[in-house]
């Protein structure tokens, strides 16, 4: 009866039970990568601003082409241990050393949770001078 139950484990072993890799996964970590942009952070660009000005706002871009000197893109992509990669798009488009406009799929976020994106939209800045007549037209 003690051989038995020494043997007991063993053939339990071998039978038909649900492998224990199908229950325990491996541990993958969240990976973050680019810039991350957030709404609060885009509502602070004003058209005119200077290169410099946007890099304080922005932090420093993730991609300046040589080919397109004009313009800058912030790319962020987070893919979390476990699920779909997200990814994020931003350019800030100058003329003149000055900013001109904002495109890219903007999407208000704080870090702790990645929502699935936008579709693409272009935010036009207006002019301080249009900002300061609509104001006040609304009186």
């Amino acid at each position: 009866m003690k051989r038995f139950l020494l043997l007991l484990p063993f053939l339990a072993a071998c039978s038909n039970t649900p492998q224990i890799t199908s229950y325990l996964k491996p541990y993958r970590i969240d990976v973050r990568q680019g810039n991350l942009v957030t709404q609060e952070m885009v509502v602070q660009l004003k058209p005119g601003l200077t290169r410099e000005q946007v890099r304080f706002i922005l932090g420093s871009p993730l991609v300046a082409d040589m080919f397109h000197v004009d313009r800058w893109d912030y790319v962020y992509r987070f893919q979390p241990g476990h699920g779909e990669a997200q990814q994020r798009h931003l350019a800030v488009f100058f003329q003149d050393n000055k900013l001109t406009r904002v495109a890219g799929d903007v999407v208000a976020d704080d870090g702790s949770q990645a929502d699935a994106p936008k579709p693409a939209q272009v935010i036009d800045i207006p002019a301080p001078a249009a900002a300061d007549a609509a104001k006040q037209e609304k009186k």
